[in-house]
Protein backbone atom coordinates (compact mmCIF):
# COMPACT_ATOMS: atom_id res chain seq x y z
CA UNK A 1 0.00 0.00 0.00
CA UNK A 2 0.96 3.75 -0.42
CA UNK A 3 2.54 5.41 1.96
CA UNK A 4 2.61 9.32 0.46
CA UNK A 5 -0.82 11.30 0.42
CA UNK A 6 -0.45 12.00 -2.86
CA UNK A 7 0.15 8.31 -3.94
CA UNK A 8 -3.24 6.87 -1.42
CA UNK A 9 -4.78 9.84 -3.74
CA UNK A 10 -3.82 8.62 -6.86
CA UNK A 11 -5.09 5.06 -5.80
CA UNK A 12 -8.79 6.43 -5.03
CA UNK A 13 -9.18 8.84 -8.11
CA UNK A 14 -7.35 5.63 -10.04
CA UNK A 15 -10.53 3.31 -8.47
CA UNK A 16 -13.10 6.28 -9.24
CA UNK A 17 -11.56 6.98 -13.12
CA UNK A 18 -12.02 3.12 -13.65
CA UNK A 19 -15.41 2.44 -12.62
CA UNK A 20 -16.23 4.95 -14.56
CA UNK A 21 -15.03 4.13 -17.60
CA UNK A 22 -15.98 0.46 -16.68
CA UNK A 23 -19.30 1.42 -16.60
CA UNK A 24 -19.22 3.95 -20.05
CA UNK A 25 -17.78 1.20 -21.81
CA UNK A 26 -20.98 -1.18 -20.84
CA UNK A 27 -23.43 1.26 -21.37
CA UNK A 28 -21.59 1.68 -25.04
CA UNK A 29 -21.47 -2.02 -25.72
CA UNK A 30 -25.36 -2.50 -24.63
CA UNK A 31 -26.61 0.68 -26.86
CA UNK A 32 -24.51 -0.88 -29.91
CA UNK A 33 -26.22 -4.43 -29.05
CA UNK A 34 -29.90 -2.84 -28.78
CA UNK A 35 -29.12 -0.78 -32.19
CA UNK A 36 -28.51 -4.21 -33.90
CA UNK A 37 -31.28 -6.00 -32.55
CA UNK A 38 -33.42 -3.55 -33.73
CA UNK A 39 -32.25 -3.37 -37.03
CA UNK A 40 -32.34 -7.05 -37.22
CA UNK A 41 -35.74 -7.08 -35.86
CA UNK A 42 -36.50 -3.90 -38.23
CA UNK A 43 -38.16 -2.76 -35.21
CA UNK A 44 -40.14 1.09 -35.68
CA UNK A 45 -37.59 2.38 -33.04
CA UNK A 46 -34.48 1.40 -34.96
CA UNK A 47 -34.08 4.68 -35.49
CA UNK A 48 -33.57 6.19 -32.28
CA UNK A 49 -31.67 3.44 -31.13
CA UNK A 50 -29.22 3.76 -33.84
CA UNK A 51 -29.21 7.33 -32.95
CA UNK A 52 -28.40 6.63 -29.21
CA UNK A 53 -25.64 4.23 -30.15
CA UNK A 54 -24.40 6.40 -32.09
CA UNK A 55 -24.28 9.46 -29.89
CA UNK A 56 -23.16 7.34 -27.18
CA UNK A 57 -19.64 5.89 -29.72
CA UNK A 58 -18.98 10.16 -29.78
CA UNK A 59 -18.94 10.30 -26.60
CA UNK A 60 -16.85 7.61 -25.60
CA UNK A 61 -14.43 8.88 -28.63
CA UNK A 62 -14.47 12.03 -27.46
CA UNK A 63 -13.58 11.16 -23.60
CA UNK A 64 -10.87 8.83 -25.08
CA UNK A 65 -12.55 5.55 -24.32
CA UNK A 66 -12.12 4.37 -27.94
CA UNK A 67 -9.88 4.93 -30.75
CA UNK A 68 -11.47 7.67 -33.15
CA UNK A 69 -11.25 5.21 -35.76
CA UNK A 70 -12.70 2.86 -33.84
CA UNK A 71 -15.57 5.11 -33.34
CA UNK A 72 -15.61 5.46 -36.86
CA UNK A 73 -15.84 1.71 -38.04
CA UNK A 74 -18.65 1.08 -35.84
CA UNK A 75 -20.65 3.95 -36.84
CA UNK A 76 -19.89 3.10 -40.15
CA UNK A 77 -20.86 -0.77 -39.63
CA UNK A 78 -24.22 0.68 -37.96
CA UNK A 79 -24.87 2.66 -40.71
CA UNK A 80 -24.58 0.10 -43.47
CA UNK A 81 -26.61 -2.10 -41.71
CA UNK A 82 -29.54 0.32 -41.28
CA UNK A 83 -29.15 1.41 -45.40
CA UNK A 84 -28.18 -2.14 -45.97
Amino acid sequence: MANIKSAKKRVKVNATKAANNKAANSALKTAIKKANAAIEANADDKDAAVKNAVKLIDKAASNNLIHKNTAARKKSNLAKKVNG
